[in-house]
């Protein structure tokens, strides 16, 4: 479908990018974009040639530099919570999404744009990202998910350093708090990002589901319960083609060939 604020493309690989495209902005998410990307993502989601997705910002300079602050103003307090709720449901998606989707996050990731590629499976640095929830200046707090996601990944004193301050930090230092999963130069982002994805789908499809959907509700489950839910998504595994195939393969020394059954 054509889309007015963000590039779709998908690939023989089965990789979708998804490019938010307002570069004149720095990726400032709007309402339509937020909008957009819900719909690029039921679509990476349901169609099954797409096996994983990349997420970017165009241009150089941004991933995508926060919410649009005209749009921010303008919002009466009722407003303003659906409007929260609303982006927190598509970010919410891609957090679920059945298939991997990767943050390549290539400049500016502020605010919302942070928020967005915590959403992600995993992210991946140009060595001139920054990263910050500057909310605070404006008089705000995070509200697409920062002040949930944030802490889960890096911990929560770190977390409210950054909530609290407002304070950009620098690739490497996101990297080293466990916020960034690889810092790269931005002419290798998408490449490495690609290179990354090829490596997860030479892996079994459904085991890969199994995982995402086993870490997710676990995050929101006791030890015990989680350890329950595992138990499960093992034996859905178990009972697939691909197990079989997978431990003949190890046997006999040879490469797999997963068909997703």
């Amino acid at each position: 479908m054509p889309y007015s604020y963000i590039r779709f493309e998908a690939d023989a690989s089965g990789i979708a990018l998804v490019t938010v495209n307002r570069p004149e902005k720095r990726n400032a998410l709007s309402t339509d974009i937020v909008r957009e990307l819900r719909e690029a993502f039921e679509q990476v989601e349901h169609e099954p040639e797409i096996r994983a997705a990349i997420l970017t910002g165009a241009g150089e300079k941004a991933f995508v530099a926060g919410a649009d602050i005209g749009e921010l103003a303008a919002l009466s307090p009722a407003k303003a919570q659906r409007f929260a709720r609303e982006g927190q449901a598509v970010f919410r998606l891609i957090e679920t999404l059945s298939k991997p989707v990767v943050a390549a996050v290539n400049g500016y990731a502020l605010g919302g744009g942070m928020e967005l590629a915590m959403s992600c499976a995993v992210r991946f640095a140009s060595d001139n990202a920054e990263f910050g929830q500057p909310e605070a200046k404006l008089g705000i707090v995070p509200g697409y998910g920062g002040t949930q996601r944030l802490p889960r990944l890096v911990g929560r004193g770190r977390a409210l350093e950054l909530l609290l301050s407002g304070e950009p930090i620098k690739a490497e230092e996101a990297y080293r708090i466990g916020l960034v999963n690889a810092v790269v130069p931005q002419a290798e982002l998408l490449s490495f990002s690609r290179a990354w994805l090829g490596k997860v789908l030479a892996n079994a499809p459904v085991a890969l589901e199994m995982a995402l959907r086993s870490v997710d509700a676990g995050l929101d489950m006791g030890l015990e319960s989680g350890l329950s839910y595992e138990a499960a998504a093992f034996a859905v595994c178990a009972a697939t083609e691909d197990c079989s195939e997978g431990t003949r393969a190890f046997l006999e020394k040879r490469r797999p060939a997963f068909t997703g059954k």
